[in-house]
């Protein structure tokens, strides 16, 4: 398991995602793309060597309560996102689609 003083979250908004650092290396990401109101979650990946540590989990909540304060819904593409948020209902009231 690691330190939360090792973990550091960011958002790169110009590559329209937010990475997750674990003392100073980037060890995962999640890209997003915005639009018509929505942050569509489109892929979240973890270095294979630092699975299992709940890596993905802290980006993604992260990502997530970005979303929020932006006043963003949420589309989870990603499957890991949606599991994410299906296991974790506080997050539900995002989920939404952009207006067409």
């Amino acid at each position: 398991m690691t330190s939360n003083d090792d973990v550091q979250i960011r958002e790169v908004a110009d590559r329209h995602r937010f990475e997750i650092l674990l003392a100073g290396e980037r060890v995962g990401h999640v890209t997003y793309r915005d639009g018509g109101g929505a942050r569509t979650f489109i892929h979240t990946e973890t270095d294979p060597d630092r699975q299992g540590q709940g890596l993905a989990g802290r980006l993604v909540k992260y990502a997530l309560d970005a979303a929020r304060a932006d006043g963003m819904r949420v589309v989870a593409e990603c499957s890991y996102v949606q599991a994410f948020i299906e296991r974790n209902p506080d997050y539900a009231d995002l989920v939404g689609g952009a207006s067409s």
